[in-house]
């Protein structure tokens, strides 16, 4: 059996695609990377928010029309979070799919692959036992979810309702997985749940991300190790010195605040103000003047007042994220926030976000500026006509910015570069 599969979504998906493609492998089936090669083409799904949900039925759409238009055989399996979420819906709206599965362990997905039955669980089934990954995109960084689910209970979020309950892998199964990985050449380990401090609450009956860091810091080899999706409310002191005293943990702080306004973070469910959270990452630059800061904002939060959004950008300014994404609010049914009243204007709410991204690229112009004439360690990870391209520790991949690099190099590689000059989110260097 061919298997084609179509990663969406969040780098939780792309973990779990890799995981199940190293389990197809292992059952004898191959995995392809052309369409025209494929039996099946499996579809894995996002559905988050608005925009994630459509870009999951777009690109259904694109698999079913491209079969019709070109007479291929290929099976269309969809999968994953929209799929958990809105099955009846999806089944009736869309007869020409083959095969539904929601979130399911990755053996499960195979035996349902091979049987071509609908696999669509009550409880979502997040976390699975690591035996085999297959590397999907040839690239030096591999995601390792070391959790999944949510029990935080944010009032705009439903991920809770289709990934369910925190589920952790254990301390030993992550191990197993990072080992392999290293093994086969990769050069950066990024840990990603929905909420990494959570890691280890079900488990061990306490935050065990330190505990964890500990360990995969002791592994042999050349590599860095980055920490994403840290949630303000629960990030602690022994968090914080383990991500800064670890050798090969990246001082690199990804904590989505969502707002700056207490009144819109007590709506919102958030338990720190936005004083508490100021001192929080005052502490983390007073320890480690390079720490480097990303996070995430929510525009446009039911009764978000012209002031309420004025004090989210006194907030970024006084912060000084070194990078920051910045969402419209996606009205999604069964959370809390869908039945507030007070909805904001969709166009007053893209003028905030426009706004206030403008804000962030002077911050951001501002706090690269430490960088220039300084050596700084990258991971190469591409070439454009005669620069490489490559990655600071201070840049996660696919959403900051690149260093682009004269001299040569190898992809795949750590090089020292000096560091002359940037614009907005991207530096430029020559190796030293």
């Amino acid at each position: 059996m061919n298997v084609g599969i179509k990663v969406l979504g969040c780098p939780k998906n792309e973990a779990d695609c890799e995981v199940l493609a190293g389990l197809l492998e292992l059952k004898g089936h191959r995995v392809v990377s052309r369409v025209e090669d494929a039996d099946i083409v499996l579809i894995d799904t996002c559905a988050f928010i608005e925009d994630a949900k459509k870009e999951s039925i777009d690109e259904i759409m694109d698999f079913v029309e491209y079969r019709e238009r070109s007479g291929a055989r290929y099976k269309i399996v969809v999968k994953g979070c929209l799929v958990q979420r809105y099955y009846e819906e999806l089944k009736k709206g869309f007869p020409e799919v083959d095969q539904w599965i929601g979130v399911t362990d990755p053996e499960k997905i195979v035996e349902a692959l091979e049987t071509g039955r609908d696999l669509v669980p009550k409880k979502p089934e997040t976390a699975y036992t690591f035996k085999n990954r297959k590397i999907l995109e040839k690239k030096p960084y591999a995601f390792v979810k070391i959790a999944d689910g949510c029990e935080r209970g944010c009032a705009f979020c439903a991920i809770p309702l289709f990934k369910g309950r925190l589920k952790s892998r254990s301390l030993e199964d992550i191990e197993r997985e990072v080992k392999s990985l290293l093994e086969n050449g990769i050069k950066e380990i990024i840990l990603v749940a929905q909420d990494t401090t959570s890691y280890g609450l079900d488990l061990y009956g306490e935050q065990a991300l330190p505990k964890l860091l500990k360990i995969l810091d002791r592994l042999e080899g050349d590599f860095w190790i980055r920490v994403m999706y840290l949630h303000p409310d629960f990030l602690n002191e022994e968090i914080v010195q383990a991500i800064l005293k670890l050798e090969k943990v990246v001082k690199y702080f990804d904590v989505p605040v969502q707002h700056g306004s207490d009144r819109i973070l007590r709506l919102m469910g958030r338990i720190r103000t936005s004083q508490e959270l100021s001192r929080m990452f005052n502490h983390i630059r007073q320890l480690e003047p390079d720490a480097v800061f990303r996070t995430s904002v929510i525009v446009g939060f039911p009764t978000e007042t012209d002031e309420d959004f004025e004090k989210l950008v006194e907030f970024v300014e006084k912060v000084r994220f070194d990078k920051l994404g910045a969402f419209l609010y996606s009205d999604e049914e069964g959370t809390p926030s869908h039945n507030m009243g007070g909805k904001v204007d969709p166009e007053v709410a893209k003028l905030r976000q426009e706004k206030l991204l403008m804000v962030q690229a002077e911050i951001s112009h501002r706090q690269l500026e430490r960088f220039v004439g300084r050596k700084i360690r990258v991971l190469v990870e591409d070439r454009e006509g005669d620069l490489l391209i490559g990655r600071g520790w201070m840049d996660a991949p696919e959403v900051d910015g690149v260093c682009n690099i004269e001299g040569k190099g190898k992809i795949g590689d750590f090089v020292e570069v000096v560091v002359c000059g940037h614009d907005d989110y991207d530096l430029w260097g020559r190796i030293a």
